[in-house]
C-alpha cells in the first residue's frame, strides 16, 4: 500500500511531465502512421517480393552477436554470404509488408488503452493534441475521452447524464458557465455596480436573497439590494470550494461552498442562470450561512 500510496504521489508531481510524454508519443505515432501509408495500391504482393530482393542486394547489415565476423567483412567491403542475403531479404520483405499495409498504429490500439492515454491531459493539451493531424483529431475528439476530462475536472456525480449534443460540447457548455460564475464573485469583490446590472437578466422573475434571509424580487429590488451591499461593505475576495454545475440547453445552475474567512465558516451558494441573446444571465441567487450540527438540531427541536 505504501508503494502504491508513494507511486501515485510521484505521478500527480510529474503530471505536466505525463502530459508532455503523452503528447509526443502520440504525435509520434500519428507521424509514423503517415509516413507508413502507401500511395500505391497496386501490384502489392509483385512490387513486395520485388522491392525485398532489390533492397536485399543493396543492404549492409550492422554488427551481429552471432556473426561477427561475416559483419566485420561486409564492414570492410567484403561480400555477404547466402545465409546472411536470406535474413536480410526477410527482415526487408517485412518491412515492405508493413509500409503497404497502409495500418496505422494508432487504430490498432484497443479504445479503451487510447481513452486511458488521453485521460491524463488537460483541457488545453487535448485542444492542441486535436489540431496535430487528422488521427489525433479523431482521437482528441473521442466522446469516451471527454466524459473521462469531465469528470476529472468537475464532478461524477452527473455519470449517468447523456449529452444531447456529446460530451465534448457538454464540457465546453460546463467550463463556460464555471468562468461566468467566477466573474459574479470579481464583481463583488470589485463592489462594480454597473457590472453587476449588466450581469442580471433584466426581467420581473428574478430573484436574490442575501446571507441575511431578506428576499429581493424583480431587476430594480434586486439591484438595489447590491447597491447597498456594495455600500455597506469592503470587497469581499470569496474563496469558492466544491463548485458543482448543471448546464441544460438555456439554463444551468451552480452550486458552491464560499468563506469569507476559511475558519470563520461558510456559506452555501446558488446561482441560476439563464441564456438570452447569445450569453448567460444571472436569474437567481440565493445564499446562507452553513449551521454547525448543534445548531442545526437545535433548529429541528424548536
Amino acid at each position: 500500500m505504501e508503494i502504491a500510496y508513494s507511486l501515485s504521489i510521484a505521478l500527480q508531481s510529474h503530471q505536466p511531465l505525463i502530459t508532455a510524454i503523452i503528447i509526443t508519443l502520440l504525435s509520434f505515432l500519428a507521424v509514423r502512421s503517415f509516413f507508413k501509408r502507401p500511395h500505391h495500391k497496386s501490384n502489392v504482393t509483385g512490387t513486395a517480393t520485388s522491392s525485398a530482393k532489390k533492397q536485399a542486394r543493396e543492404a549492409r547489415p550492422s554488427s551481429s552477436c552471432n556473426h561477427t565476423s561475416n559483419s566485420a567483412a561486409l564492414i570492410n567491403g567484403g561480400a555477404a554470404g547466402p545465409a546472411e542475403e536470406d535474413m536480410v531479404m526477410a527482415d526487408v520483405s517485412k518491412v515492405v509488408a508493413e509500409m503497404q499495409s497502409g495500418a496505422s498504429m494508432m487504430e490498432q490500439l484497443v479504445p479503451e488503452i487510447t481513452t486511458h492515454a488521453l485521460s491524463y491531459l488537460d483541457y488545453p493539451s487535448l485542444c492542441r493534441l486535436s489540431m496535430t493531424n487528422s488521427l489525433m483529431r479523431k482521437a482528441a475528439n473521442d466522446d469516451n475521452a471527454w466524459k473521462a476530462l469531465y469528470h476529472k475536472d468537475f464532478t461524477l456525480e452527473q455519470d449517468t447524464v447523456t449529452p444531447v449534443n456529446g460530451w465534448k460540447a457538454y464540457y465546453a457548455a460546463t467550463r463556460a458557465i464555471m468562468n461566468v460564475n467566477t466573474e459574479f464573485f470579481n464583481i463583488i469583490k470589485d463592489r462594480s455596480l454597473s457590472a453587476m446590472s449588466r450581469f442580471w437578466l433584466n426581467a420581473d422573475y428574478v430573484k436574490c436573497i442575501h446571507a441575511s434571509g431578506v428576499l429581493f424580487s424583480g431587476y430594480n429590488a434586486v439591484i438595489q439590494s447590491w447597491q447597498h451591499a456594495f455600500n455597506w461593505e469592503q470587497g469581499v475576495d470569496f474563496q469558492v470550494r466544491d463548485v458543482r454545475a448543471r448546464v441544460l440547453t438555456n439554463m444551468a445552475w451552480v452550486t458552491m461552498k464560499t468563506y469569507v474567512d476559511m475558519d470563520n465558516g461558510a456559506f452555501n451558494m446558488t446561482n441560476i442562470f439563464e441564456f438570452h441573446n447569445g450569453r448567460w444571465y444571472l436569474v437567481d441567487h440565493h445564499s446562507s450561512e452553513m449551521l454547525a450540527n448543534g445548531d442545526l438540531g437545535q433548529q429541528i427541536v424548536h
